[in-house]
Order: C-alpha cells, then structure tokens, then sequence
C-alpha cells in the first residue's frame, strides 16, 4: 500500500507508513534547506521570485535576517536569500510580493514591529535592489498587504501598525506616497489585514484583524473608506489572523477570525465565522458552523483537501514554552460545503508540528494539487505536500 501511494506522487519524496491516510505528505527534510531552530519564521509569501513559472517563498523573520527560499519546479527549495540585498535585523512581522516598479517582474516588502525596519527590495537583473528609501512611512507594525487601493492598476499598500495604519499609494513606478487620510481615524492593534470586494461593487474593501476589536472598512470607488458593520461579539476578541473566503460556496466572501489570549486575559478563544449575503452584510454563525476551541489559534488557511469542491479549514496554533522545539500540531477540519466544519483528525501527519505563526497555501510542485507551507517561529518551518483525492 505505501508503494503504490508513492507512486501516485509526482516528485520523489520519501513515503513512510504513517503518512498513509492523511491528506498531506511532511516533505520538510527532503524539500526544504535547513533552518536554525532559533529562527523565527511570522509570516511567508508565494510568489514567482526568479520569474521560472513556479512559486518560490519569501519568509519574514522576527528579529533576524530574511529569508528567500527558490523553488526547482518540483517543490524541492534551496535558501537563495543571498540575493536579497544586506540588510539589518529587524522585528520584521509580514511581508508582501508585487510588482511594484511596473517593470515584469516581482519585487517584496517587509514590515516590521518592535524596532519599526522596514525593507523595500526591487528585482533587477536577476537580483534585488534596495528600495527602502522609497517608502514615505515607518510604523509598529505588524502586517501590510499588497493591493489597488485607488482603482489604477498598480500595486499599493496597506499596512496594519499598532496605533493608525497607512495607506501608501503607489506613483506606478514603484514610489510612494503616504495617504493614509484615505483610512477613518484610529489607534487599534492590528495583527492581519485582508483586502478583496466583499460587498459586489468591483471595489476592493480592507478587513483589519486587531488585538482589540476587528474592522471592516468600505471602498467608495476612489479608494477611501469608510466603517462597515460588523456582527457585534458578545465577548472580546483578540485576532491574529482574519481571512476573506468563499465558505459557503455561494460566490460571495465570508470573513474567518483565528482568534488567541495572549496580551488581554479576558479574550475569547473561541475562532469566529461570519457568513456574507452577498452584499456586505455579515451574520455571525460561529455558533453552528464551527467547532467549540480554546487553542491560541494564529493561522487559519483553506484548501480543499477532501476534493469535493468546498475550501476546508486548516489551523495553526502556538505553544509559548516552545519557541525552539514546537510541540503544536496543525489541525484540520473538513467543510460540508455549507460552510460547516467538522474535525479530520487524520487529515496531517502526525509529525507536523510547528508554532504556526502563518499557512501559505500554493500549489509548488506543480501538479494541481495545492500544498501548504508553514511559517514556524522556532523550529522548523514545514512544507505539507497535497496528496492526490
């Protein structure tokens, strides 16, 4: 049975009897280079660095130097963060890929927290230049997202500080202006920001996941915004991570907060789901649709891992006493396609274990099977192989 599982897969990582019936394969010694257990992954992008056709990573780190890790094609990645340019250590938090020079290629940015580094790299002839200077704003913070803000075709930013955020608004050759009068006025902690059109008008609105009370902000069609309502909680909520997705298959963009208690002890564990009407507005069906936590949730991703059409759930959680030999597992939990999540226990192997602090899911072995790469703060970042349904 394990020989005939091996070869269904279309790259040669080793098979071993206890991955048999999961929905994932652990090819973190084979396809990944080595990383120092002391590193501290938060956050990673999927993108086609080396313009190869094939999706390559790009890993911000806490407090140390980033990461770039070169996909051959086959899911096997080799650590090409010597192309990156020389920069200093930073509390960098989030990272986000774009092409932002308008010039064919992609380019990163990193943002930072405690010690506020930002970086800025352009891809040139085969490498990347330092661009930091092009950034008009430093902040604390603690996530930025790439996106067409204002409707022109470019790439610009969002990025989520403890205290009011920004919006840099990008010339269209990869400079920027700092506009963040286009963001109501606001001090809030945020830790994960999602940009997509969740109200149907062909205009991309902002979902800000904060340590004290999540926002949804509207698009007027010129890229200011303004407060949407949210389905009020009865207790607090402290989010790491907030997700816009079609859960329930009905075409609009639903809203998944992974919740955690690590900075207020009065906050729910509990993940919250929020079911679209297609038009905006929310209803929260945490209640019926998911299952009753108390992890210190800090990634949630979908995927479908069943093949049955829908986006099943999976999260990442943490475990503050192990930041060097992470004992959290990953766990999923499979959709009924109305948006209803019930748990896989066997859906991961067993050994993937990880403080989970981001789940990247792309497909980058190239088979049309989307995989899943895990951000770890210590220990090992891990690389889960979709398996063929």
């Amino acid at each position: 049975m394990v020989a005939a599982l091996c070869t269904l897969l279309s790259l040669a990582f080793a098979c071993a009897p206890e991955r048999i019936g999961s929905r994932f394969l652990d090819a973190t010694a084979d396809a990944l280079p080595a990383k120092d257990a002391s590193i501290h992954s938060m956050a990673a992008e999927a993108f086609d660095a080396d313009g190869d056709g094939d999706l390559d990573i790009a890993v911000a780190v806490e407090f140390g130097i980033n990461r770039l890790l070169i996909n051959d094609g086959t899911g096997h990645f080799t650590d090409g963060s010597d192309t990156l340019p020389p920069h200093r250590p930073g509390d960098h938090e989030d990272v986000a890929a774009a092409d932002y020079d308008a010039d064919g290629d992609l380019d990163l940015v990193f943002y930072g927290e405690d010690d506020r580094v930002a970086a800025y790299f352009q891809r040139e002839d085969a490498r990347y230049i330092d661009a930091t200077g092009r950034l008009p704003s430093r902040g604390t913070a603690n996530a930025v997202v790439a996106t067409d803000v204002d409707g022109d075709g470019d790439a610009d930013l969002v990025v989520g500080n403890n205290g009011p955020d920004f919006v840099l608004v990008n010339d269209g050759a990869g400079g920027f202006a700092d506009e963040s009068v286009r963001l109501p006025a606001g001090g809030d902690i945020t830790q994960d920001i999602a940009a997509a059109d969740v109200d149907g008008d062909g205009h991309v609105d902002l979902l800000f996941g904060n340590e004290d009370g999540n926002q949804l902000y509207h698009n007027d069609g010129s890229g200011h915004f303004t407060a949407m309502p949210l389905p009020l909680r009865p207790t607090p909520e402290e989010t790491r991570d907030a997700d816009l997705v079609d859960i329930d298959t009905d075409g609009a963009l639903d809203i998944y907060f992974a919740n955690v208690e690590i900075f207020a002890p009065d906050r729910d564990l509990q993940d919250r789901l929020l079911l679209n009407d297609g038009h905006g507005a929310f209803t929260d069906v945490t209640a019926t649709h998911l299952p009753v936590d108390a992890e210190i949730t800090m990634s949630a991703a979908f995927i479908d891992f069943d093949g049955d059409g829908d986006l099943d759930l999976l999260r990442g959680s943490f475990t503050l006493d192990d930041a060097t030999d992470p004992v959290s597992a990953i766990v999923a939990f499979a959709n009924d396609g109305a948006g209803r999540f019930t748990s896989e226990p066997g859906a991961l192997p067993s050994v993937a274990l990880a403080n989970a602090f981001d789940l990247e899911v792309a497909d980058f072995t190239g088979d049309g099977i989307a995989d899943v790469f895990v951000a770890s703060r210590g220990g090992a970042d891990r690389l889960l192989i979709g398996l063929p349904r």
